[in-house]
């Protein structure tokens, strides 16, 4: 099997897995107070520590969750309704996750204002469309950082520092498919949201940065888990491992940038050379997401005859993928109905070889002579 779909999930780093096999035996409640209790609560706090410490944040910041969803929530929702009182006018894209743009639509039965912005042709948005639209009244801005289509990146360290002009504005930056694959301005962020299963970790696991003088509203009720912010029995041994694999992870970043580089751009060259190729990133994306499409063929038939061949591709995010239709965020990138309709996303990890690169051209080739369209 190929798998060119890590933008969906990740394999679990051996590592991880075995650590974390171990983690499972030792089954004391963090909150209780017997020896076992205290062992658990300690290894955690442990690895709240670590983690704090690979991206100069402090302990107290580093707000563990049971996915991005979960934290995208908890970052809108929660700062929304604990500092509405500042205003209720929020800033987001017309191209975010489904979890940012359901916290955007929940906060509106509350009497928040949405600005959606439309990105640009090279998928972005910039600073002075932020600039354009912030208010006196404006209380968050919410932005992926990079884009799980088709791999643009938002300039965040910059747009940050348009919305902290603002004094009573904060900025929350969904990294999940960045964390730990490029830089990350931790620094001038807010809130930030990761998940560990894009980055060889495990489903079910997760992380809010909340800066300290953030103040957020707890969307699940019951506990003093997580600074009140997250009740219910907390999950020690995914917490646990956490720090271990974004340790893993930041210590490998240069090199799966390079290789997943290095596939990109062998890809793009041989597939040019057939028939109808169209690469639909834009030219400056990261290369961990490959948006393309050929012009004889639809994006699920090429999905499916991949498929068959033992190749996992995706046509749109993971979170859209049982819609029907053409791929939404191209169209709003300026893409035509075609280009959006025949597109279909790779992308890559330090999993990935050249050889299997080489075979999905080969594969490319075969499907496209069986069954593409007359051009």
């Amino acid at each position: 099997m190929i798998y060119f779909d890590n933008a969906a999930t990740t394999s679990v780093d051996p590592e991880v897995v075995r650590v974390y096999t171990a983690l499972l035996k030792e089954y004391g409640n963090p909150d209780s107070l017997h020896a076992l209790g205290r062992s658990s609560s300690r290894k955690m706090e442990e690895s709240r520590r670590r983690i704090a410490e690979m991206i100069g944040a402090l302990p107290e910041e580093i707000i563990f969750t049971g996915s991005a969803s979960e934290s995208n929530t908890l970052a809108i929702v929660g700062y929304a309704l604990a500092n509405q009182h500042r205003g209720k006018h929020l800033i987001t894209s017309n191209v975010e996750h489904s979890s940012v743009r359901h916290a955007m639509e929940f906060l509106k039965q509350f009497g928040f204002e949405i600005s959606e912005l439309p990105i640009n042709e090279q998928g972005i948005i910039t600073p002075e469309i932020v600039k354009e639209h912030m208010r006196k009244d404006t209380i968050l801005v919410s932005l992926m950082h990079i884009n799980n289509e088709m791999g643009a990146m938002n300039p965040i360290g910059t747009i940050a520092d348009v919305v902290h002009e603002n004094p009573t504005c904060a900025f929350h930056a969904d990294c999940t498919q960045s964390f730990a694959k490029v830089d990350v301005p931790f620094e001038k962020l807010d809130l930030m949201t990761m998940s560990a299963h894009k980055i060889h970790g495990l489903k079910g696991s997760a992380m809010l940065l909340k800066k300290k003088n953030i103040k957020l509203m707890p969307i699940i009720q019951g506990g003093q888990q997580e600074q009140g912010l997250r009740g219910g029995t907390e999950n020690a041994p995914a917490n646990i491992i956490l720090a271990k694999t974004i340790r893993l992870a930041l210590d490998r970043q240069q090199q799966a940038y390079a290789k997943a580089e290095a596939l990109r751009d062998y890809l793009t060259e041989e597939l040019s050379k057939l028939p109808g190729f169209q690469m639909l990133s834009p030219k400056d994306s990261v290369p961990y997401v490959m948006s393309i499409a050929f012009d004889s063929m639809t994006s699920q038939v090429l999905q499916n005859a991949l498929d068959a061949k033992g190749i996992c591709v995706s046509a749109k995010s993971t979170c859209s993928s049982h819609e029907s239709g053409a791929n939404p965020v191209l169209l709003k990138m300026g893409k035509t109905q075609k280009q959006a309709e025949h597109s279909i996303r790779l992308s890559f990890s330090l999993d990935n070889t050249l050889e299997e690169a080489q075979a999905f051209v080969k594969a490319a080739k075969e499907i496209i002579n069986a069954y593409g369209l007359p051009l």
